[in-house]
């Protein structure tokens, strides 16, 4: 197995805080940089799974940067520079305690709520009849709280202006730029006969101006469908072709875990581990359009220090 990065201790140069997101190790420089480490871990069910993927940070932060550049035109991002392929240096902001989550399609956690009887998510109506897999007829916007630990919780729009989670004035650019990403990410997708269905946008403060931050369009924070086949397996009710990690949430499904209290993480074998690998990599080639370049991890975590160092000497 590849040598992946489940874990960092690193101590940069100006450090005064560090933070150990599920999958992410963030790395605050001064009070005016951000050092993200995308690490091999995994998450679902907002639980860490015990074994890193081999390539899956790189796969996720090299997704991110790309759509981070492609979408600076929508709203200003946080991403300065990429000293490595696991690494994003970025601005330092203050994050909104709100994930906007936007939804183009009835599916995944939004499916199982509907099909549970539920017929509003997020203060947002959604009416009887429609099936797994169904496009609404405009993308919704169903945000959540940001949690420091454990579940992150459904709000709508409403509670998070009325207990002052978020400003109205802030929180209606939230949902704009939110809307016009999603535009964005649906036509790139559609380039590569993908459809995104649905996915997530963190944003945060600097000198009083909102910014795009954390990753965008990867396979871990969003879901994609193949376009090809997408209304011939909708008219026979079959499952729909996916690129997210939704594979992996099913796997553990099958296998009795929900990330309950009480239920154990089934075993994770060298041979699945590198199957969720070899997924993530065909994730980043159809999303990206080019073939997967795997970087040298025979000392993985000594060539991260080594970039970022170099890249904190280079820039103050």
């Amino acid at each position: 197995m590849s040598n992946v990065i489940i874990k960092t201790d690193f101590n940069f140069p100006g450090q005064n805080h560090k933070y150990i997101g599920k999958v992410r190790d963030v790395y605050t420089i001064k009070d005016k940089y951000l050092i993200m480490v995308a690490t091999d871990r995994i998450s679902a069910f907002d639980v860490v799974l015990p074994k890193g993927i081999p390539y899956k940070g790189q796969v996720l932060n090299q997704i991110a940067s790309c759509f981070l550049d492609a979408t600076a035109d929508i709203c200003p991002n946080w991403k300065i520079a990429t000293p490595d392929p696991m690494v994003t240096i970025g601005k330092y902001c203050k994050p909104f305690p709100v994930e906007m989550i936007i939804r183009g399609y009835l599916t995944g956690s939004s499916w199982r709520s509907y099909k549970s009887g539920k017929r509003e998510i997020c203060g947002v109506p959604i009416p009887d009849g429609i099936k797994e897999h169904e496009q609404f007829p405009e993308p919704i916007v169903t945000p959540t709280t940001k949690a420091v630990e454990g579940h992150d919780e459904d709000i709508s729009k409403g509670e998070i202006i009325r207990l002052g989670v978020v400003s109205k004035e802030d929180y209606e650019l939230l949902e704009k730029y939110s809307i016009a990403l999603f535009k964005r990410g649906t036509e790139m997708a559609a380039q590569k006969g993908l459809i995104l269905v649905d996915t997530k946008y963190e944003f945060g403060k600097a000198d009083g101006k909102i910014f795009l931050i954390d990753e965008i369009h990867t396979p871990d924070s969003s879901r994609y469908f193949y376009t090809e086949g997408y209304e011939k397996r909708q008219a026979r009710g079959e499952q729909q072709k996916q690129l997210s990690k939704e594979f992996v949430r099913e796997w553990l499904m099958a296998n009795g875990f929900q990330g309950q209290t009480g239920q154990q993480v089934p075993e994770m074998t060298e041979s699945w581990v590198n199957q969720i690998s070899e997924r993530y990599i065909e994730l980043y080639e159809n999303i990206i359009g080019e073939k997967f370049v795997r970087s040298d991890v025979s000392n993985v975590l000594s060539r991260v220090e080594t970039n970022v160092n170099q890249w904190i000497i280079d820039n103050g």
